[in-house]
């Protein structure tokens, strides 16, 4: 059964958001990009970063860019 996170992030594939993620060194790390699944986006170099959902402190949709 999918988490609510998961299910939140399955209906906003195609979407751009930034996540602040738990640095595992400390501290915290933004991404921010399109999700492509609800464990990886693609940021504007198109570089795909993958993520778990145990890193995220917190999240957001962002407006597209005009």
């Amino acid at each position: 059964m999918p988490t609510e996170l998961e299910s939140q992030f399955t209906e906003l594939i195609g979407s751009r958001v930034t996540i602040r993620l738990h640095d595992p060194e400390g501290g915290f790390r933004d991404i921010l990009g399109h999700l492509l699944t609800p464990y990886s986006l693609r940021n504007k170099r198109g570089e795909i970063i993958e993520f778990s959902h145990n890193e995220i402190f917190v999240w957001k949709q962002v407006i597209e860019k005009l």
